[in-house]
């Protein structure tokens, strides 16, 4: 492959799954049950009472925010530190539900957080918002897998230890 063709493939990717994490996000404010009816959801997951409006919009937000960052290419290993803490979230409270997403299990965290992490260690490509404002080589490699995966799995970690109370099974 060329360097041409590879930074087109990253391109797709970041599009594509960018997009996707921002739709996810913009379902939680404009669709289906929006805020009240996710952060009613939120509590019955096991997020402290009283706090799922809250949790709905932050949910909402960095689901967006980090998805048009990835889709543009900017910013990226904090970008990818959203996708990674949210599907931190999400994976750690379904974890009990087996792998498959189709049973509420944990197959689609993984692939979204998965893909984060690895734009933000090879780097965006050519074709991103990173390049274009010169973000240094720094930002990637090691760093980026560090900077996207730790602070994603720090503030999952931060969040599940003040926030989540696990339902009581009945």
């Amino acid at each position: 492959m060329t360097g041409e063709s590879i930074d087109f493939v990253l391109l797709l990717l970041r599009v594509v799954v960018g997009l996707t994490m921002a739709a996810h996000g913009y379902q939680k404010f404009f669709l289906g049950g929006r805020i009240p009816g996710t952060a009613g959801w939120f509590e019955s997951l096991g997020m402290k009472a009283g706090t799922g409006k809250f949790h709905a919009v932050t949910a909402a937000s960095t689901e967006i925010g980090s998805g048009l960052m990835i889709a543009a290419g900017l910013l990226t290993p904090l970008a990818a530190a959203g996708f990674v803490g949210v599907m931190s979230v999400a994976a750690y409270i379904h974890r009990n539900h087996g792998f498959f997403v189709f049973k509420e299990g944990i197959e689609y965290n993984i692939v979204l957080a998965v893909i984060a992490v690895t734009l933000a260690t090879i780097s965006p490509g050519t074709y991103s918002l990173d390049h274009v404002i010169d973000l240094s080589a720094d930002w990637f490699g090691w760093r980026g897998l560090l900077i996207s995966a730790g602070l994603g799995i720090a503030a999952a970690a931060g969040l599940l230890g003040v926030f989540y109370r696990p339902p009581r099974q009945a």
